[in-house]
């Protein structure tokens, strides 16, 4: 029985076609204000799922409270998908975008 050929590899010093491989950007968990959480909920809420200090969480809190918005988290798709799933379990309002 005949082997297969093996197949040679060719090594470049860059992309095919200068093509430039960007990494890949992070994302960000953004919590929006509401008027229905109170903002020691909200606090609670940010301590809980990410384990912030009652000053961290307290200062995202009035960032949400008087800027209507905070960044929370940042990471991969998946880690800000995860994250905002479990702030709407929690009943806050939340979304992800590319940073």
């Amino acid at each position: 029985m005949a082997s297969a050929p093996t197949p040679t590899i060719e090594r470049t010093e860059r992309p095919l076609d200068d093509e430039q491989v960007e990494p890949e950007r992070s994302w960000v968990t953004i919590v929006w204000n509401d008027p229905v959480n109170l903002m020691s909920y909200v606090t609670h809420v940010f301590q809980k799922l990410f384990g912030y200090s009652r000053e961290k969480a307290t200062k995202l809190m009035l960032d949400v409270h008087n800027k209507g918005k905070a960044v929370v988290s940042a990471g991969s798709r998946e880690q800000m998908e995860h994250d905002v799933a479990r702030l709407h379990a929690a009943g806050l309002w939340a979304t992800l975008q590319q940073d």
